[in-house]
């Protein structure tokens, strides 16, 4: 029971510099293009539908699709 944070808080900062952290974080954010946002998100989909034990809703299979015989 300290009085201690298990973890640091982020100093907070205010005035001009705060806003030029700001500034330049969007710009970090909004220099990746969009290509590679969807690329990522593909990746990501890819590597979440291939684990079994993932929670909520599966996708469907598409039967068309399936490569072992039409029975």
């Amino acid at each position: 029971m300290g009085s201690e944070p298990a973890t640091s808080l982020p100093e907070c900062i205010e005035g001009p510099e705060a806003f030029q952290r700001f500034d330049a974080l969007v710009d970090s954010v909004l220099a990746v293009p969009h290509a590679t946002l969807v690329r990522r998100e593909r990746a990501y989909r890819k590597k979440v539908e291939a684990n079994p034990k993932r929670r909520g809703p599966k996708r469907k299979v598409n039967p068309s699709a399936s490569p072992g015989p039409a029975v």
